[in-house]
């Protein structure tokens, strides 16, 4: 079993920073992609960031310049450092991992349990 928990959400002035992490234990074998995902209520869930075992990073346009994906391979973590926050940016944070458990290439997609982030006008 994977599990991926993240921490680091919570409450937050406009203009302000938070830095989501997101660590996976169980059995792993490797990760490739990582993202981060939000859903605010009464939207759909939407890709925030994502970044590859490469390092390869995308966003979507709403976060460019103020949010940054990294990553540490050897401890199977994932952080969002979230500059510039504005209450368009509430929403529940999680993360998402594709993980190949077995070594043998074939991968499967788990998620967190969540974590808020509320930014106040």
């Amino acid at each position: 079993q994977v599990q991926l928990v993240e921490s680091g959400g919570g409450l937050v002035q406009a203009g302000g920073s938070l830095r989501l992490s997101c660590v996976g234990s169980g059995r792993i074998f490797s990760i490739n992609a990582m993202g981060w995902y939000r859903q605010a209520p009464g939207k759909q869930r939407e890709l925030v960031a994502a970044i590859t075992s490469g390092g390869r990073t995308n966003y979507v346009d709403s976060v460019k310049g103020r949010f940054t994906i990294s990553r540490d391979v050897a401890k199977n973590t994932a952080y969002l450092q979230m500059n510039s926050l504005k209450p368009e940016d509430t929403a529940v944070y999680y993360c998402n991992a594709n993980v190949d458990v077995r070594g043998s290439g074939w991968m499967s997609a788990y998620w967190g349990q969540g974590t808020q982030v509320t930014v106040s006008s």
